[in-house]
């Protein structure tokens, strides 16, 4: 048990060492049509899209506000796409629990 624990922990400390650095978004607002919901957001300044597939558990319409995006590897996450997780602003993503997680689509 105690080395299933500490395999667990390691695996957990290289998912999130592989991650980007936390970059801070500013939600617009967020709109959900046909099953998927679309964010729209400013990263450093220039328009990006967010969307999730509304029926999946970590798929949430944000409020207008402050957020943190943390970017996957490749071939990491839910969706065919670049995939980023979203934490609460001023979060540290290696601690917090994640608000949800998105397909990232610049504008």
């Amino acid at each position: 048990m105690k080395k299933a624990l500490i395999l667990l922990a390691f695996f957990v400390a290289i998912t999130v060492l592989a991650q980007q650095p936390p970059s801070p978004i500013l939600v617009k607002d967020a709109t959900a049509a046909t099953g998927v919901v679309i964010v729209s957001a400013d990263l450093d300044g220039k328009p990006i899209e967010l969307q999730c597939t509304q029926n999946m558990s970590a798929c949430v319409s944000l409020k207008p506000g402050k957020y943190v995006m943390v970017q996957l590897p490749k071939n990491h996450g839910m969706y065919d796409c670049q995939n980023v997780n979203i934490y609460p602003d001023g979060a540290n993503p290696a601690t917090a629990e994640k608000i949800g997680q998105y397909c990232l689509n610049p504008k």
